[in-house]
């Protein structure tokens, strides 16, 4: 999970905006640092050089100093977000190769869900994407709400409950990346990771196939044991027999989690205790 180990176009635009955002405010954090000893340097005791000035109380150009640098600093860090924040728009299209993919992700407690509509198919905690093609996220919370990130991708996003939030991304390289919550969301949060699959074109077709022939299927019977809370999810993946169930979810059609409950056992979490959203 190195954020400066880029893999898409996204987690290489965050990363730039990550070191310039440092190296403006090295160039006002350096600077001082070096005055604090200079300071101290010159104005002790043992300097006879130094002059004692008790009646001292203003000084316009140290005043010009002191607020035009950290005014100029704000300003240049306002504008690097300013700019990346409408570059990076998450739901500006991102260009590939290929016919866009679009997954469905729902936040549960404590696991993610991954529905590809137009394959028919879903999977938990793992997701699984072909290089280079488009990749079309919606997400939605089904419990409190969640953030979703892949820091090798880029694009640190909420889940919120009752609302689809979109999210383009796409991977530029074949490997096995880790996705993780970044919002404390109660006893399983530590746990609430996903392995994300970057697999090539010719692979995914494949990769589709096999999960279809899966012996489970989601359905809303089975999405709602699905929905209970537990820690330490399998990576299970199911065949979609409705591929209006992520639209329910949302419009909250099928009744959202309770949320994170208080409990003394963090491997077997309470139910029906209370609702904490």
């Amino acid at each position: 999970m190195n954020i400066l180990d880029p893999q898409g176009p996204i987690a290489a635009a965050d990363k730039t905006i990550l070191i310039d955002s440092i190296a403006i405010m090295l160039a006002i954090v350096l600077p001082t640092i070096v005055a604090i000893f200079a300071f101290a340097f010159w104005f002790r005791q043992s300097n006879p050089r130094a002059v004692y000035r008790p009646d001292w109380a203003y000084s316009g150009r140290i005043e010009l100093v002191v607020w035009s640098i950290p005014a100029l600093t704000i300003i240049l860090l306002g504008g690097v977000a300013w700019i990346g924040s409408h570059q990076l728009d998450p739901a500006a299209r991102v260009e590939g190769t290929g016919s866009p993919v679009r997954v469905q992700v729902v936040s549960l407690d404590w696991k993610w869900l991954f529905i590809y509509p137009d394959q028919r198919i879903a999977t938990i905690n793992a997701l699984t994407v072909p290089v280079g093609a488009p990749l079309k996220l919606e997400l939605t919370s089904a419990s409190v709400m969640n953030v979703f990130f892949v820091p090798q991708l880029g694009s640190m996003i909420y889940t919120m409950n009752g609302m689809i939030t979109p999210l383009n991304l796409r991977a530029d390289q074949v490997g096995n990346y880790q996705g993780l919550s970044a919002h404390f969301s109660g006893d399983g949060f530590p746990d609430m990771l996903f392995d994300v699959h970057v697999i090539s074109p010719l692979a995914f077709p494949d990769w589709v196939a096999n999960t279809a022939r899966s012996d489970q299927v989601l359905n809303r019977d089975s999405y709602n044991k699905l929905a209970q809370q537990s820690i330490g999810a399998t990576k299970t993946s199911y065949r979609l027999e409705d591929p209006e169930l992520f639209g329910k979810i949302a419009a909250q059609q099928i009744p959202p989690g309770p949320g994170p409950q208080l409990t003394t056992n963090p491997a077997k979490p309470a139910a029906g205790v209370g609702n904490a959203r």
